[in-house]
């Protein structure tokens, strides 16, 4: 099945780039130029991964983001984030909200197609059967669903691979570096700081039912899932909402 790219942009040479270059490479594309219309055009045509910009008439792109997550039916859908706004508080706030990348305009379309992939890649079924378990957490790898005790957690793709990846190796501290490489794939450039606005992310579903946190935060180590929790700060938590 081909996957389908839902363009939400106004600009429209950018548009037309964007089509050019996606359709070139196989990819099937939908377009939303109109903010306050993007929501109902994802929903009609269940994009596999969306492309969206910030700034939109209508409505924010933030916005449009907020409400993917919150729908049942699309929260797993990637997105990543096409702006011009480039400091790092703003890109700190795209993937705080739910963004799974960012990406400043202008851009490089063949980076650009490259982390399409490397997130397609991500949300592919899972082929291994059986489950993880460490402490009252259990990942269903067959039907990639992931529980905390009888609750049930909702993750997006990056957020379910980085529990996936440490609970494989449970009380082993992993640097940023490494949890890169691993999950977001070596061929992609994503700055460390991605890395800590995501377990913010995971920690915060894992918690919400108001458990234990057993995501362990080594300082200038990396992180882990461990239920021994040193006294270290959790540098994570400094990030802006």
């Amino acid at each position: 099945m081909t996957d389908k790219i839902m363009i939400i942009e106004d600009e429209e040479d950018i548009v037309t780039l964007l089509r050019y270059n996606l359709e070139k490479e196989g990819f099937e594309t939908c377009v939303a130029t109109e903010g306050d219309k993007a929501f109902n055009a994802i929903k009609i045509n269940q994009p596999t991964l969306i492309l969206l910009d910030w700034m939109l008439p209508g409505m924010s792109g933030i916005d449009i983001c907020k409400q993917v997550r919150y729908d049942n039916d699309l929260r797993n859908v990637p997105i990543i984030m096409l702006t011009a706004r480039g400091e790092e508080t703003d890109k700190i706030k795209g993937l705080t909200i739910g963004a799974d990348d960012y990406m400043t305009k202008p851009f490089s379309v063949p980076e650009l197609i490259a982390r399409i992939r490397a997130l397609l890649r991500r949300i592919q079924p899972v082929k291994t059967k059986g489950e993880l378990v460490f402490e009252d957490i259990k990942m269903d790898l067959a039907t990639c669903r992931v529980f905390r005790g009888s609750r049930v957690v909702h993750l997006g793709p990056t957020e379910f691979r980085l529990l996936q990846f440490l609970m494989e190796q449970p009380r082993h501290v992993f640097p940023r570096e490494q949890l890169l490489k691993e999950v977001w794939g070596a061929d992609i450039h994503v700055e460390l700081r991605t890395v800590d606005v995501h377990i913010r992310r995971l920690r915060k579903a894992m918690n919400e039912g108001g458990e234990p946190d057993l995501i362990r935060t080594v300082r200038a180590a990396g992180y882990s899932i461990d239920s021994q929790q040193p006294d270290t700060a959790q540098e994570d938590e400094n990030t802006e909402e």
